[in-house]
């Protein structure tokens, strides 16, 4: 490039990097450089890739410097390659989404330690950043520090940013504490069907939030009249469900009981950071939990999520289909042993290390190693129920394991209302799978995968297992527009490159 061009595009850095609200060291943080040398670019004094462009443009999330690009992420991939070694699981997307909708609890300084850097934690960081939180990557990218302003500016929150997240339903929670009234935009996220908000909306209305939907918007009001006067009954027993109720009985100051609630791994996560924050929860792991609630919370607090058994069973899955032996290293195995006794009723051949600790000093962890195997359908049918029970989001991962078996596999994925839909992308690649309803896939194994270009399925965890199939079908495919697996997942391609994938990112230019 000349100089000209050079100085030109620093300008327009410097100008979007302003506009964001960030420091040139915030700047340099989030693209693992140093500020150096985003003093050099934004000067016109440095060479710049077209890479190094776009990665600009997505840390700022400014179209003006998306100039290396035009259009979404893509995927060629080259199948029928064996995988080796060993890869880490990363931290949960799920817990790390819910601790940040956490740190509103607090007036303090909250760092989150190997926070996942993936597209659902951009966006909720986007949100908190419009409403007046100032976060930061420190050590070297590595963590996430969390600051929050005396009074929060709710009115300028980032609609566009928070639509594109189902965790920003989590807001409501902490929110009750901090302001009388108040909108937050309808959540997004995942094309999963309708996701009802009500039992939200039931249990948060025992703290006095009452909620009126608008076109696109919750408006909000809170009456501090009313408080819980006994056990909170919920009617689903669901994940966000169960974060959402214990944020608000985290800052209520005396005893809430939740009865119903989800003992699944965000929520172990949830209950372990507000016990840092000086929040008593009794029964964590169970269905009921005894929050001590205390009014006010400022602390300086510094928190490890633990691994993410949904990551883990991706891996596990990479595995099988492409008939490999891999290591998955920093498995939550007491998240995962359901999965595991299924497959090892299917035939599977693995082994598992003594136990650990993870670094929050309380889930258990163990290194999994996956060897080829010659696989049977199950007996029984592929359900999810909550935990204990076979993870919800670990069901699709199972279509691509029972392509695999000898046999026929019932999944019944009766959580969603459209995601066993998606499951049917599969047969582009060679599968041979049969929707008998919107929630039932039968499966038939195995299955000689073929190569395919298609469209990235709007759903995170079907769009995983495509690409997984297209890891184990010879040839080479190609996967067009996975930001959603952006969304749940840190550098998938590359770390699948780590153990022997080939699978190249590109964009349309």
């Amino acid at each position: 490039m000349t100089d000209d061009y050079l100085a030109r595009i620093g300008k327009l850095i410097r100008d979007a990097r302003q506009h964001r609200g960030w420091t040139q060291l915030q700047l340099a943080e989030a693209l693992h450089t140093s500020q150096s040398a985003v003093h050099r670019i934004e000067r016109g004094n440095q060479n710049i890739s077209l890479e190094m462009i776009a990665r600009i443009g997505e840390a700022l999330d400014s179209e003006i410097v998306s100039l290396g690009y035009s259009g979404p992420m893509h995927l060629r991939v080259v199948g029928g390659r064996r995988l080796s070694g060993s890869i880490d699981v990363k931290t949960s997307k799920n817990a790390c989404v819910a601790l940040l909708c956490a740190s509103l609890l607090n007036s303090g300084r909250t760092v989150l330690r190997r926070v996942a850097r993936i597209e659902e934690v951009y966006r909720l960081l986007e949100v908190l950043n419009s409403i007046g939180v100032r976060t930061r990557w420190i050590n070297e990218g590595a963590d996430l520090e969390i600051v929050p302003p005396a009074d929060l500016d709710l009115d300028g929150i980032d609609t566009e940013a928070a639509r594109r997240t189902r965790s920003i339903i989590m807001f409501l929670g902490p929110l009750v504490h901090r302001a009388d009234r108040f909108k937050i935009p309808y959540a997004g996220g995942c094309d999963l069907g309708t996701r009802t908000v009500e039992p939200h909306m039931t249990a948060l209305r025992r703290f006095g939030l009452a909620i009126t939907a608008t076109e696109g918007t919750y408006l909000a009001e809170v009456d501090r009249s009313i408080v819980p006067d006994r056990p909170i009954v919920l009617t689903e027993r669901g994940d966000t469900v169960t974060e959402n109720a214990l944020l608000a009985a985290a800052r209520h100051p005396g005893v809430t009981v939740i009865r119903n609630a989800s003992s699944n791994y965000m929520v172990q996560d949830l209950c372990f950071f507000l016990e840092q924050l000086g929040v008593r929860v009794e029964g964590v792991g169970t269905t009921t939990l005894t929050v001590h609630g205390v009014a006010d919370i400022d602390r300086d607090v510094d928190y490890s999520p633990s691994e993410d058994p949904v990551e883990a069973m991706s891996l596990i899955a990479a595995a099988v289909v492409t008939e490999s032996e891999l290591t998955i290293r920093r498995a939550p195995v007491e998240f995962l042993e359901i999965e595991l006794a299924v497959l090892e009723g299917m035939g599977l051949d693995f082994s598992l290390t003594p136990e650990y600790p993870a670094d929050n000093g309380r889930t258990r962890l163990t290194d999994l190693t996956v060897r080829p195997s010659k696989l049977e359908a199950p007996i029984d049918k592929i359900h999810p129920m909550p935990f204990p029970g076979l993870n919800i989001d670990n069901v699709p991962f199972f279509a691509a394991i029972a392509a695999s078996a000898m046999g026929s596999t019932l999944i019944h994925d009766w959580v969603y209302d459209n995601r066993a839909i998606y499951l049917t992308d599969l047969n582009r690649l060679g599968g041979r799978l049969q929707l008998l309803d919107p929630h039932r896939v039968l499966v038939e194994g195995p299955t000689r995968w073929r190569a395919a270009e298609m469209m990235c399925p709007p759903a995170l965890r079907p769009a995983v297992v495509v690409l997984l199939a297209m890891l184990a079908a010879d040839g080479t495919s190609v996967l067009r527009n996975v930001y959603v697996i952006n969304r749940g997942y840190e550098d998938l391609a590359e770390r699948l490159n780590s153990v022997g994938a080939q699978i190249e990112i590109f964009r349309d230019i």
